[in-house]
């Protein structure tokens, strides 16, 4: 009787350590992808990636220095984290992967950064008179968010705003005051989903608003190098900020 007692004891000491873990999942397009699983920087799926291969297994983004923020840190939390960004995916190819890319995994801190794919495909179509669709843009986000919270109501949603510069090769486009005014529109879209959710909301395109405005002198690209993909010291101040929020 005394060692079944120590068995169950045990058994039930495991699950709490098991349940006291906290599973941080990123989810996005390239600026969270950032190469993890070794992919070559093409758009291979998750499933297809390494898992096992620690020197690649968080990118070299963002994510990377968050990860490597709070597992350093705080040891005693034993953090799990997870990038799932793919590169050049949309909020549809996200709907798509959904349940194996979120739900399966179970995550207790969802963050999302999506949108800028969708600007620039819609863009590239180039159909005379064509509007973007927000409603049904907003109605996606809405529902990959009920699904995660329907898995577990208290699931951290961490949603992060769409951003775009006029740096780089973007400063060739004759369109960008229009991406840029689209890119706006789902941020501001995704900020309302965030107060209504109650999510923690961050503000990536104020953040490099921000920065430009207060470093004018600095050279071209310096944050963002071809006006969507932050450069290394870009992804440290996206890295700060989500830490900052989060927090």
């Amino acid at each position: 009787m005394k060692q079944l007692f120590i068995l169950l004891l045990c058994l039930s000491t495991a699950t709490l350590c098991v349940q006291s873990q906290t599973r941080v999942l990123f989810i996005g397009d390239s600026i969270t992808d950032g190469n993890w699983g070794n992919s070559g920087g093409t758009a291979k799926p998750s499933a297809e990636r390494s898992h096992w291969d620690m020197n690649h297994i968080y990118g070299s983004g963002y994510m990377y220095l968050c990860a490597t923020h709070f597992q350093g840190h705080y040891p005693e939390q034993e953090y799990d984290f997870f990038n799932r960004g793919i590169s050049g995916n949309t909020l549809n190819d996200l709907k798509n992967r959904w349940q194996q890319d979120v739900i399966e995994i179970k995550p207790d801190v969802l963050s999302i950064l999506i949108g800028t794919n969708d600007v620039s495909q819609f863009l590239d179509k180039n159909e005379t008179g064509a509007t973007f669709d927000l409603a049904a843009w907003e109605a996606t986000y809405r529902s990959l968010i009920e699904q995660a919270k329907a898995e577990n109501p208290d699931v951290k949603l961490m949603i992060c705003a769409p951003f775009v510069a006029n740096t780089g090769n973007m400063k060739k486009s004759d369109n960008y005051a229009t991406r840029q005014a689209m890119v706006s529109e789902c941020a501001t879209i995704v900020k309302q989903i965030a107060k209504e959710y109650q999510a923690t909301y961050v503000p990536f395109d104020e953040l490099f608003a921000a920065l430009h405005t207060n470093f004018p002198t600095l050279k071209d690209g310096y944050w963002i190098w071809d006006g969507i993909h932050p450069t290394p010291a870009g992804h440290k101040r996206m890295a700060d900020l989500w830490i900052e929020q989060f927090q």
